[in-house]
C-alpha cells in the first residue's frame, strides 16, 4: 500500500488504485462537483502519451458509497504499451488530469501468471514527476521475465521465468540468448539451459561484448529467440515498479578490451527490458 506522493498539488481531484493480479486496475474517487449527481456522463480517460489525439480509453464512472465514483480497467481491455495518462471527464468541461491517491499493489509483487497463450497484461500505476496519475502498460506474448541478475568479474548470469507459450520446455529446449547491439548490428549469441517447467538460466561474457567495441557508449539488447525463430524481449515487468532504471542498479565491470580498457554493466531500460552498457573506463583517480 503506498500513499500519493507530497509534491501532488491540491487543485485536481484524486483516485485511489486497486490492482488485482490478472492485470486490471480499479479506481475509486470522489465526485467533484456535478459528477455526483451526473455520474451517468462521467468517465475516466486514459490517453496514450505520444499517441494520436483520438487514441484514448473511456471507463464509465458508477456510483461507489456516498460521493464516491468507481471506474474499471479489466485485464481483458487491450491497452498497447507505452505510458497513459489518466484524466476526469465530467462532460460540461475541459477533462482534468487525476492525481494519485492510494495506491493497493500488493498483488503484483512476485506475480505469476497463470498457463495461457494470450497476452500478457502488466498496467502498474504511478506518479509523474509533475505529480499526476499515469499508467505503464505492457501487453506481451511471449513474455521472457528476469529474475536474478547476477554480475560477476567477468560477465553475469540471469534467471527468468517464460510465460505465454503452449509448451515452455519445449520451447526453452530449442532457443538461445542473443545479445544485439544497438549501434553497430552485431550479435552475440550464447546458450540458455532450460531448468524445470517455465524457468531458465544464462552467462553472458562481458569479453564476446567488447571484442568489436571501438568506443564510446554501446548498448547490448538481451533477447530470447525460439525454436522457430521467435524473438522475445528480456525484461522485467511482474512486480509493482513502474520504472526499474533507477531502482534496480547494477555495479560495472573492468573489461580488458582489444580497443581500449573499458567497462560493462547490465540495466534496465526506460521500458524495463534488460540490457547490456559498454563505455570506456575512466582513467584512475590521481592520473
Amino acid at each position: 500500500m503506498s500513499a500519493p506522493p507530497l509534491s501532488a498539488g491540491a487543485g485536481n481531484p484524486s483516485a485511489d488504485c486497486i490492482a488485482d493480479s490478472a492485470g486490471g486496475l480499479t479506481f475509486d474517487l470522489d465526485a467533484p462537483g456535478r459528477a455526483a449527481d451526473a455520474h451517468w456522463s462521467a468517465a475516466l480517460v486514459l490517453r496514450l502519451r505520444g499517441g494520436e489525439e483520438d487514441e484514448e480509453v473511456r471507463l464509465p464512472l458508477t456510483p461507489n458509497g456516498t460521493g464516491r465514483l468507481r471506474a474499471v480497467l479489466p485485464s481483458t481491455v487491450a491497452l498497447p504499451e507505452g505510458r497513459w495518462d489518466v484524466h476526469l471527464d465530467c462532460g460540461e468541461e475541459t477533462p482534468r488530469r487525476l492525481l494519485p491517491g492510494l495506491a493497493d499493489l500488493r498483488s503484483l509483487i512476485d506475480r505469476r501468471p497463470g498457463p495461457s497463450t494470450s497476452p500478457l497484461a502488466v498496467r502498474i500505476p504511478y506518479a509523474t514527476k509533475h505529480g499526476n496519475l499515469s499508467l505503464r502498460s505492457w501487453q506481451r506474448a511471449p513474455h521472457a521475465e528476469a529474475g536474478d541478475v547476477l554480475v560477476d568479474p567477468d560477465g553475469i548470469t540471469v534467471r527468468g521465468t517464460l510465460h505465454r507459450v503452449e509448451d515452455p520446455g519445449a520451447w526453452l529446449a530449442g532457443a538461445v540468448v542473443e545479445a544485439r547491439c544497438r549501434r553497430a548490428g552485431l550479435t552475440v549469441t550464447v546458450p540458455l539451459t532450460a531448468a524445470e517447467g517455465q524457468d531458465f538460466a544464462f552467462a553472458l561474457p562481458f569479453a564476446g561484448l567488447c571484442e568489436e567495441w571501438r568506443g564510446g557508449p554501446q548498448v547490448w539488447d538481451l533477447w530470447l529467440r525460439g525454436p522457430e525463430g521467435t524473438p522475445v524481449r528480456l525484461a522485467r515487468i511482474l512486480d509493482d515498479v513502474a520504472d526499474k532504471k533507477h531502482v534496480f542498479v547494477y555495479p560495472a565491470r573492468d573489461v580488458t578490451a582489444p580497443h581500449a580498457p573499458a567497462q560493462a554493466g547490465p540495466y534496465y531500460t526506460a521500458d524495463n527490458d534488460l540490457s547490456v552498457r559498454v563505455v570506456e573506463r575512466p582513467p584512475a583517480a590521481g592520473r
